[in-house]
């Protein structure tokens, strides 16, 4: 679940991603710059199947050509305990060979605290032979206090799962559906990132009540976003159908993030591309994200 959300957010905000995930090295000028999800065609073969599914590379390149182009590879570490830097170090070897490029800059984003080994260092007794480092974002250290009036959305959006004192947990609730509703134009992507809001805040039934009754009102003085946070979808996975509704929300999810991987990589698609893939089962989506990133056409990606 976690791995599919974070691909989501990355896909959908690539820009605001980079530079709230990898402040150090994204660019100012990364506006201008021209990111799309990078072509994996050859690793599925060479790596284990987990960390094939969970790494989200995005290659980013400038039109004017003032800067080379850079492979920025993300990956979403649930328990920083699993995390292995020399799979890690590995992955990145491949992903330069395979792009033609030395210029890849791998991320870690962290959810929860733990031990990781940072660098990795090769060599023998007098030389090091191979060095390796990461930028490692651990949201469990960021405290929300600094980000929670940020104009980033994935900063935003991200406000539940950083540092903050267990009194404040509504006020950081609220303050990061207000991000959404401020920083995100589009009503359907609100209501998708309103689910990963409450996902990661995991508010019980008394926190929701007390949120509506004390935060509300003001918001809908303000904005609207009562009519955002409608009834049906506060209620949705929260009952006795809860894990139903959440299997139903991660294929809702992978299918929205199959529409974005053909809108970039195609330029577009036909209405009948996005009426299959929300007619499609959890199978077919899996088969489909899989497939993408080795064709050349949307028939060859939906054929038989």
């Amino acid at each position: 679940m976690h791995d599919q959300n974070f691909k989501n957010l990355i896909l959908d905000y690539p820009v605001q991603a980079l530079q709230f995930f990898a402040a150090e090295e994204a660019h100012d000028d990364l506006q201008q710059a021209r990111i799309i999800p990078f072509r994996q065609e050859q690793l599925k073969e060479r790596l284990g199947d987990r960390f094939h599914e969970l790494d989200t590379p995005l290659l980013v390149e400038w039109p004017d050509g003032r800067r080379e182009v850079v492979l920025f590879l993300l990956e979403e570490e649930t328990e920083a305990r699993r995390f292995s830097i020399h799979r890690l170090a590995h992955y990145c070897l491949d992903l330069s060979e395979l792009a033609q490029t030395e210029r890849v800059v791998p991320v870690v984003i962290f959810l929860d605290r733990g031990h990781h080994a940072y660098e990795l260092h090769i060599g023998g007794d007098r030389h090091t032979y191979l060095s390796f480092q990461y930028i490692s974002c651990e949201l469990k250290n960021r405290s929300a206090d600094d980000y929670r009036t940020s104009g980033n959305i994935v900063a935003r959006l991200n406000l539940p799962n950083m540092r903050y004192a267990k009194e404040q947990k509504l006020d950081i609730y609220h303050d990061a559906q207000l991000g959404l509703v401020q920083l995100e134009p589009d009503p359907k992507k609100q209501l998708k990132y309103i689910d990963f809001v409450d996902y990661y805040t995991d508010l019980t039934e008394n926190e929701i009540e007390t949120y509506r009754k004390d935060y509300l009102s003001e918001a809908e003085a303000r904005m609207g976003l009562a009519q955002i946070l409608r009834e049906e979808g506060r209620q949705e996975g929260r009952q006795e159908g809860r894990q139903e509704g959440r299997q139903e929300g991660e294929m809702q999810g992978e299918a929205q993030m199959l529409l974005k991987q053909i809108q970039l990589k195609y330029g577009g698609f036909p209405d009948w591309v996005e009426e299959k893939i929300n007619q499609a089962n959890k199978a077919q989506l899996d088969q489909w994200v899989e497939r993408i990133l080795f064709v050349d056409t949307l028939e060859q990606l939906f054929k038989v």
